[in-house]
């Protein structure tokens, strides 16, 4: 028994499946067959051939007329010498009809050896049935490729979410749903790319493995380079060398990028990531918040969705809009006493009394941020951009002018969710370097996510960086609201999942 056969070995479908597929080899037909093309979607042919439901004289077909279609099989019902089947692409869904008649010995062929799941090649002419279903009189049937493992059941189909994650190719199979909300992610991503290019920003490229994770809080992946004989970090942001390109002369550029936090998962978080970066030169935050107001404009626009849109158990209004300050928001939104949001010990104390965790020692724009995870953030349903940050967990944004304790950035929350990050950008290269050393006493202090310093970024500001202001939007997250999805996991191909048994084993050897 061959390695392939016996990782099957225990299921008898399976085998059977195996079985046929050798029986048409013994037949002269190749069950992976290759060089046969697909003329026609399904979709064109039921677009094309539209008319033919329309004829009134003789029967509803025309037999002038030739296609060729190709697909999955996912139905088969077998009439004595005739059968219906139905065959899914990517576009559509098509009835065929096979008979003894046309098909002479391979009808028979095709009744022993073909099952659901199957992939096929049928030409024939467009008719119409007694029920009146527009379908494919079948003269030609081809092997393409025979499916050795069994789709799930119809009536039930695949409801595991474990399997389906698992699984994503079975899930994209079963799961027409799950088809167009893949494929709506791809029109996003292509509608913001064409967005930036139309304001004329660049596309760039910029490393993937980083010598110094930056550009973000958060604890890195690391890797192991061998040519250079040197550890690297997985990029957690692009940040630092897109700014770096703002120092070189390009004055708008953006990257759709891959994203690698070493970080908890849940409804909204995967460590792998996708996010658009872009930077401007010689605009501020608030030019950004105007930017990306347009662009989730020109989104709904181009995907012809409507204003309001349901997520979850919320209706979001895109059309409204809201700006407030952090501290306001705290206050109004999170409902904490005015008096007690700048006073460090008492912020402090009412933190731990609403079970809070909190390490011994946080400065006040640390708790301040805390105090918005806990009590503000989920509260912000509608696009609602927050503005004034503390300076303090903004270690890469400009200090305000008139009052240096707050940065100028904003984040923008919507379904109860951060979905950008933006500010004007610190280019000072001896503030740059004075932030860089306060994360790293926070680092050496405990905090994982604090930045590292990065001495060529502050040897690129040296050379001076016009005034900038850059951001950066969550591909995953806005593809979650536009689709109705409430997890990530839903929106991403091949989430990050626990390991099973056998990958556990693996590592181990």
């Amino acid at each position: 028994m061959s390695k392939g056969v016996a990782l099957f070995r225990d299921d008898i479908y399976i085998t059977q499946r195996i079985q046929k597929a050798q029986k048409l080899r013994e037949l002269g037909i190749n069950p992976y067959v290759n060089g046969i093309t697909k003329e026609m979607s399904t979709h064109t042919f039921l677009q094309q051939f539209q008319y033919v439901q329309a004829i009134t004289q003789g029967d509803k077909k025309d037999i002038t007329q030739s296609a060729q279609v190709a697909g999955r099989i996912k139905f088969i019902r077998l009439m004595g010498k005739a059968a219906f089947i139905k065959i899914e692409d990517m576009e559509g869904i098509l009835q065929a009809y096979l008979s003894k008649n046309e098909l002479d010995e391979m009808f028979e062929t095709f009744k022993k050896n073909v099952e659901v799941g199957d992939i096929v090649a049928l030409k024939g002419f467009p008719f119409v049935t007694k029920t009146g279903e527009l379908s494919l009189h079948t003269l030609e049937f081809h092997f393409l490729t025979k499916a050795i493992n069994p789709l799930p059941e119809k009536y039930h189909g695949l409801v595991d979410i474990e399997l389906r994650y698992r699984q994503r190719y079975l899930d994209l199979i079963m799961n027409k749903e799950v088809r167009d909300s893949f494929v709506m992610r791809s029109q996003i991503v292509s509608c913001v790319r064409h967005f930036f290019e139309a304001k004329g920003f660049l596309e760039v490229e910029t490393p993937m493995m980083h010598p110094i994770p930056g550009g973000a809080n958060a604890k890195p992946f690391i890797t192991y380079h061998n040519a250079l004989n040197v550890e690297r970090y997985l990029r957690i942001a692009p940040e630092l060398y897109l700014k770096r390109l703002v120092v070189g002369g390009f004055e708008a550029v953006f990257e759709i990028n891959r994203n690698f936090r070493n970080e908890g998962m849940d409804h909204s978080h995967n460590p792998e990531f996708t996010m658009i970066e872009f930077y401007w030169a010689y605009k501020d935050y608030k030019d950004l918040m105007v930017l990306i107001q347009e662009l989730f404009e020109a989104l709904l626009e181009t995907l012809k969705l409507p204003k309001v849109l349901n997520f979850n158990q919320y209706s979001i209004d895109f059309s409204d809009f809201k700006t407030i300050t952090y501290v306001d928001a705290l206050i109004e939104i999170g409902g904490i006493p005015k008096d007690i949001v700048f006073n460090e010990k008492e912020l402090y104390e009412y933190l731990l009394k609403h079970n809070i965790p909190l390490e011994s020692k946080m400065e006040l724009g640390k708790l301040q941020s805390e105090a918005f995870d806990a009590f503000v953030e989920h509260q912000l349903i509608n696009p609602t951009f927050i503005t004034e940050f503390p300076i303090a967990i903004s270690p890469l944004a400009r200090a305000n002018d008139k009052n240096p304790s707050i940065a100028d950035r904003f984040e923008l929350f919507i379904g109860g969710s951060e979905i950008a990050n933006g500010f004007s950008e610190l280019n000072d290269p001896l503030e740059q370097y004075r932030r860089f050393e306060m994360q790293v006493k926070a680092k050496e202090a405990g905090d994982e996510e604090a930045q590292y310093m990065d001495e060529d970024y502050i040897n690129a500001l040296s050379y001076g960086m016009p005034p900038t202001a850059g951001a950066g939007i969550g591909i995953d997250r806005v593809v979650m609201l536009l689709t109705n999805q409430p997890s990530i996991k839903d929106v991403i191909l091949f989430p990050a999942l626990k390991p099973q048994k056998k990958e556990v084993q693996i590592k181990e050897q």
